[in-house]
């Protein structure tokens, strides 16, 4: 492949990789828009007081200044949330270590694209806003973030033969965006730092790291032993960081960075095809997607609409149409306009197979901010405020409406995009590797060939 390509469909077993994954967060996705419609029925119908009451119900207690006792929705945007970030960080970890991500130059294109889809919205936003209250202006982040799950069901819905190349990088896309989140949760959103507790974490933390490098072949042997030795670890790192002022869901990501990717020889003595990180994930991927994110969207999307008259009078709320403009122009033209100057500074073209109508349909669907916007909403306004409220709102209508129209120009590509599946699955030399991508005919110990 021409070292001046970008957005080339890489590796078969890359391809693979991402395809599971995708899969997965496809399921994922549904499963996240059947809560999203189910909190927002119940927060508009006659079941509205039990719905608000059971989300703001407090659960659990204090035990002096150290603070456990949440309301359920707290504890699904605190607790439940740090799973799906202890996921995202498994992801990056791989990324980086085995991923596109470890290589610069295949690196540099979702950076700066994913780059370019957070700034430009995150400034959209903020000049909207520029002339109301501190606290409006706070929520510029709101926008920042691509909804992955979301993304990928929408997908699944229209049925859309996504070529390889730009499945791949939209997950990277997202993955990047979701690192960028993750740093922005950290700086901006700390309140009333407290050291000691930071201080105090670094010792569990320490634990576990060398518990999960140690207990390696234990954890690929007995998949309920990373259950009852590592996540109690992980409970106590998490209650620290909710105490020390750093928003809980950013342990489970250092939690994550925390285990191996690349199998050593503990691992390698039980047969083991991937690395701890890769089984975790494919252990942890279900609860996350099926229990932990809808959970959460069911009590965070939940807003009383007030009707037609309530949905229209909130969008026109700077807050409200900022995000919405952010979502569907920001990350829309963002993420494409930076990938086109990739191009240039590189002197580089993208993959023969591919168009910048492709590019630009992927940079509509990335306006897809879901969960990580909620997420961040609730940190920037308050759960259950009149600012939320407005924000859930936009956020809903922003996503939809980027879903939407990357739906449309993606599906208009689709019979171009079959052509490209036809081709990816040609094995003209029957080696187990379809004959486009780079590592046909690549040796695998031995001279031994193999896809996975």
């Amino acid at each position: 492949m021409s070292n001046n390509t970008v957005l080339s469909r890489g590796t078969y077993r890359e391809s693979q990789r991402i395809s599971e994954i995708l899969a997965k967060e496809s399921v994922g996705g549904m499963m996240l828009l059947a809560a999203t419609v189910a909190a927002l029925i119940f927060a508009n119908s006659g079941a509205a007081e039990s719905y608000f009451g059971l989300r703001d119900a407090y659960v659990g207690r204090d035990i002096g200044d150290f603070h456990l006792k949440l309301s359920i929705g707290h504890w699904a945007a605190d607790g439940l949330l740090a799973i799906f970030f202890f996921l995202v960080g498994l992801e990056l970890k791989k990324e980086f270590v085995i991923g596109d991500l470890r290589n610069p130059g295949k690196a540099l294109v979702p950076m700066v694209a994913a780059a370019g889809g957070v700034v430009l919205p995150s400034i959209i936003y903020f000049l909207i806003n520029l002339s109301g209250s501190a606290e409006a202006r706070g929520g510029w982040a709101i926008p920042a973030a691509t909804d992955i799950a979301f993304a990928v069901a929408v997908l699944a819905v229209i049925g859309s033969h996504l070529p390889s190349a730009l499945r791949t990088f939209l997950l990277t896309l997202a993955v990047v965006d979701d690192l960028i989140a993750i740093t922005i949760i950290a700086l901006f959103y700390t309140s009333d730092l407290k050291i000691q507790y930071l201080l105090w974490a670094i010792i569990p933390i320490a634990l576990y790291a060398l518990i999960a490098r140690k207990g390696e072949k234990l954890f690929h042997l007995k998949p309920a032993a990373a259950w009852f030795i590592l996540l109690p670890i992980g409970f106590i790192v998490w209650a620290l960081f909710l105490n020390s002022g750093i928003h809980a869901t950013i342990a489970g990501v250092i939690l994550a960075f925390m285990i191996p990717v690349r199998m050593n020889k503990r691992a390698e003595a039980v047969d083991a095809d991937h690395g701890l990180a890769e089984v975790m994930e494919h252990r942890i991927r279900p609860f996350s997607a099926g229990f932990c994110v809808p959970v959460f969207a069911f009590f965070s999307a939940g807003v009383a609409l007030g009707g037609w008259n309530g949905f229209t009078s909130s969008l026109t709320e700077p807050i409200a149409y900022g995000i919405v403009l952010a979502l569907v122009f920001g990350k829309m033209i963002g993420i494409t306009a930076s990938t086109w100057l990739v191009t240039r500074f590189k002197n580089a073209n993208l993959d023969s197979d591919i168009a910048w109508v492709d590019v630009f349909g992927v940079a509509t669907l990335a306006g897809i901010g879901f969960t990580v916007s909620l997420l961040i909403a609730e940190l920037s306004f308050g759960l259950g405020s009149d600012y939320n409220d407005d924000a859930k709102v936009a956020i809903l209508t922003g996503s939809v409406t980027a879903a939407v129209l990357g739906a449309i120009i993606l599906s208009l590509r689709n019979k171009h995009y079959k052509k490209i599946a036809e081709k990816e699955s040609v094995d003209a030399d029957a080696d187990g590797i379809p004959d486009v991508f780079a590592d046909n005919g690549a040796s695998l110990g031995g001279g031994a060939k193999r896809a996975d």
